[in-house]
């Protein structure tokens, strides 16, 4: 395996397993560079005013960061872990944009998403919208703390539907709410364990832990 993506919806713990992996393994850790984005507290607190601009700085970062850190060679790494994917931008532009921004929005997507790399392995963690709600409010981010759980259940139904049209790579669905994998080392290791010790077909696989 190159190169490994853990997704999930806001709150899964994508960033969490990601940075665990990566330290175990000895991989590559690429993640997600938002806190500094200057719009995201904005858009929050204003969807429709700053979810143009907001998608659109993703889009580009997203873009810039995976060409170079997933393409470039890299001898001092076994490979590299992602906690994000380039579709992540187009998911949760369709939840956010006005129907003519996002047809914009689509055509700048779809011209560069070809030549993107595609992960060996792409990991969803699955949990309910309550269980995402809880750790949304347990991590303390401000700007989350307005999140609906009506907007939650839109960015999931985004990801389910993107996920059923992959059949270029694997796709494990796991089943997170009745596990705890950062403070029971043995929910940590059944999980690592489903990702790096089974073969998997293309499309999506379903785990339940």
């Amino acid at each position: 395996m190159q190169f490994l993506v853990i997704e999930g919806n806001i709150g899964a713990g994508k960033t969490t397993l990601s940075k665990m992996i990566s330290k175990e393994k000895g991989a590559k850790l690429v993640l997600e560079q938002f806190a500094d984005n200057p719009f995201l507290p904005k858009f929050y607190n204003d969807q429709d005013r700053y979810s143009f601009p907001l998608e659109l700085s993703f889009l580009a970062d997203r873009y810039n960061q995976l060409k170079k850190q997933i393409l470039d060679l890299d001898l001092f790494h076994s490979f590299s872990v992602a906690d994000y994917y380039f579709a992540k931008s187009a998911i949760f532009a369709q939840n956010t944009l006005k129907d003519d921004e996002y047809h914009l929005f689509r055509q700048i997507f779809d011209i560069v998403f070809e030549s993107m790399p595609k992960p060996d392995l792409y990991v969803y963690l699955h949990a309910d919208t309550e269980q995402l709600l809880k750790n949304i409010k347990s991590r303390g981010r401000d700007y989350e703390q307005n999140i609906s759980a009506e907007y939650l259940e839109k960015i999931q139904k985004g990801y389910f539907n993107f996920l059923k049209q992959i059949t270029t790579f694997p796709i494990l669905i796991i089943d997170v709410n009745n596990i705890d994998f950062v403070k029971n080392i043995n929910d940590y290791r059944r999980l690592k364990q489903s990702i790096f010790q089974s073969d998997y077909k293309l499309g999506i696989n379903r785990l339940i832990l």
